[in-house]
Parts: C-alpha cells; sequence; structure tokens
C-alpha cells in the first residue's frame, strides 16, 4: 500500500525522503490493522476517518524525530500509529461536538451513522492505541496519560470559554497549546524517545514540535481570512460563518478604535452569509491580521531556536523547512 502524501516540505536529502515515504507506509499498514476486528461494522467505522486520507503530519514527525536517534528502532513505527490513532479518536469526537457533517471531504461518522456511532468508535481507537502503547513501556503510557489530559483539558477551557475577565487572547493561544500542540509535541518525543535520543535532544525536539504545532493553527486562522476560494482547498470565512473566534477576531474584538465598529458588530456572534464578504473585507485590512501573523511568527521563532541546537542533519533541515512552510501557507 502506497503511503499518504507528506506535507508539502521540501527533503532535499533523498536518502531521508525514502526513509520517510518506507516509515509511512509501515505506518499506513500498522494503522489498518491495529482497527480491525470480528465486527465487521466496528472495523467499517474505525476505518472511516482512516480512508477517507490525510497526511499523517503527526506519524511524519515522529519519523523525524527518530532520525536524531536509530530511526530503525522497532517501536517506532508502533509509536506513529498511538500517535495517529489518539489524533483520529478525537476528530470522531469533535465531529460530534461541533455537528460537523463533513470531515475530509467525506461525511462525518456522525452523519453518516449516528452520534453514539461516533463517540464509540472514537473510544475504540483510543482503546486501540492503549493497547499498542502497552508494549512501548511505562514511561510513554504516562506522556500519553499526560498528553491526552491536555487534549481534554484544552476541549474543556474552548467549551467553557475564559473566565469573566481573563485575556481572551491568552486563553485562546492555551487552547491551542493544549488541543493541538500537546499531541504534536509528544509526536516529537516518542520519535526521539523510541529512537534511543539523548533527553536533551528529546527536549529540545518536544519544545519545537509543541510550538509547530500552535503556529500550524494559528496559519489555519490566518488562511480562513486571507485565503482566496480554490487557492487554499479550504473556504474562506468558514469559521466567520460558524462564530468561531479565531486570533484575528479576537484581536478585532479587542479593538478600541472606533474605526473599527462596524467590524465589531459583525464579529460579535455567527457572521450571516450576506455579510462574509464584507466582514472579510475589513478585517483583511484590519490591524488584528498583523498582529496575529505576529503571535504566528512568535511561535515559529521559538520553534527554530530550539531546532537550532540540535545537531546538523538533513532531519533538523527539514524540519527547519517545515516552519518556513507553516508562515508561507499562511500567505
Amino acid at each position: 500500500m502506497a503511503a499518504p502524501p507528506v506535507v508539502d516540505i521540501p527533503l532535499v536529502d533523498e536518502q531521508l525522503a525514502e526513509d520517510l515515504a518506507n516509515g509511512l507506509a509501515a505506518v499506513e499498514k500498522l494503522l489498518r490493522s491495529s482497527v480491525e476486528s470480528e465486527d465487521a461494522f466496528v472495523t467499517q467505522a474505525s476505518r472511516h476517518l482512516i480512508e477517507a486520507g490525510g497526511k499523517r503530519f503527526r506519524a511524519m514527525l515522529v519519523l523525524l524525530a527518530a532520525q536524531f536517534g536509530n530511526p530503525d528502532a522497532p517501536g517506532i513505527v508502533p509509536g506513529a500509529v498511538v500517535i495517529e490513532l489518539t489524533h483520529l479518536a478525537t476528530l470522531y469526537h469533535d465531529d460530534v461536538m461541533d455537528e460537523a457533517p463533513v470531515r475530509r471531504g467525506s461525511p462525518s461518522a456522525n452523519a453518516r451513522w449516528d452520534n453514539t456511532v461516533a463517540i464509540l468508535t472514537g473510544d475504540y481507537l483510543f482503546a486501540q492505541a492503549s493497547e499498542l502503547l502497552a508494549d512501548l513501556g511505562a514511561e510513554l503510557i504516562r506522556i500519553q496519560a499526560r498528553t491526552f489530559s491536555r487534549l481534554a483539558r484544552g476541549q474543556i477551557r474552548e467549551t467553557v470559554g475564559p473566565a469573566d475577565g481573563a485575556d481572551a487572547v491568552a486563553h485562546y493561544i492555551q487552547v491551542l497549546a493544549d488541543k493541538t500542540g500537546s499531541l504534536i509535541a509528544t509526536s516529537g518525543r516518542f520519535g526521539a524517545m523510541l529512537a534511543g535520543a539523548p533527553p536533551e535532544i528529546v527536549d529540545r525536539l518536544t519544545d519545537a514540535c509543541e510550538a509547530i504545532g500552535v503556529a500550524w493553527q494559528l496559519s489555519d486562522d490566518l488562511i480562513d481570512v486571507a485565503a482566496v476560494t480554490g487557492e487554499s482547498g479550504k473556504t474562506p470565512g468558514t469559521d466567520l460563518r460558524e462564530g468561531v473566534r479565531t486570533l484575528p477576531v479576537l484581536y478585532a474584538l479587542a479593538s478600541q478604535d472606533p474605526e473599527d465598529g462596524r467590524l465589531r458588530t459583525l464579529l460579535s456572534g455567527p457572521v450571516a452569509e450576506e455579510d462574509v464578504e464584507e466582514t472579510l473585507s475589513l478585517l483583511r485590512a484590519n490591524q488584528a491580521m498583523v498582529q496575529a501573523r505576529q503571535e504566528l511568527t512568535r511561535w515559529i521563532d521559538r520553534a527554530k531556536a530550539a531546532l537550532a541546537t540540535l545537531p546538523d542533519i538533513p532531519a533538523r533541515t527539514a524540519l527547519s523547512a517545515l516552519c518556513d512552510y507553516v508562515v508561507e501557507r499562511s500567505g
């Protein structure tokens, strides 16, 4: 079975590109077999999002981090599958909470079946990840437990929202760190640990990957506003229509400039379809976009600072190129 597509970053080292392709093919094979059940429906539901595609971004980070130790160590592919199963499980649950009808271009599990099936399938994937993890050692089990705690805490914080008087931007960044950054950080940690990399390298890769994870979500925020229909594969203004307060929206709402009054009014709730183009036009020209790009740059600079302390090998070059890609994709 062919490996899924790799995030479009320049892999100038041919051997690294080949290693990643082979590693992702092995991940894909184990990922599919790990959700097989004697019950055909359980297998079908569990493979629903696997077969819908995805770049296996987190698995790729596991494989890249493993390059700083022994990339052929036996636990690396199972570790990458644990990460992917955990990520996929959260998607099943997210779609229920968001009432999302589509995921990766296909009907979501809750739309194809119902919420109960989607929730239980996500639980099943968490269980399958735990079974694989049990063979990788107690320390990785503890790390996964802490990661899962952060994932749940981030979702709770997002659902409840900031407390009265709290900094909405700081609250939002913490939600991103917990919901997105934590699992991406664990991807780097798992890869380096399972490859036997020195502890200081494990820690630096973990820091870099968490920063990349937060930056990735921030770039998505910018794309939702700045993208031209068709260029990014995303429909501009999706978050605005749903009333999701992304970073540019939060900055715009915090503005005290009287000239931003109309924009603040439009952003006070879900934006009506007939107002989306006006809202996008106002937001694109607003200082809030500059502020959001500056925050994205701060997280990328943090990632690059951690990467700069790592051994100068092709994997470090690839991770640095990924940082540049995260910025470039945001426009």
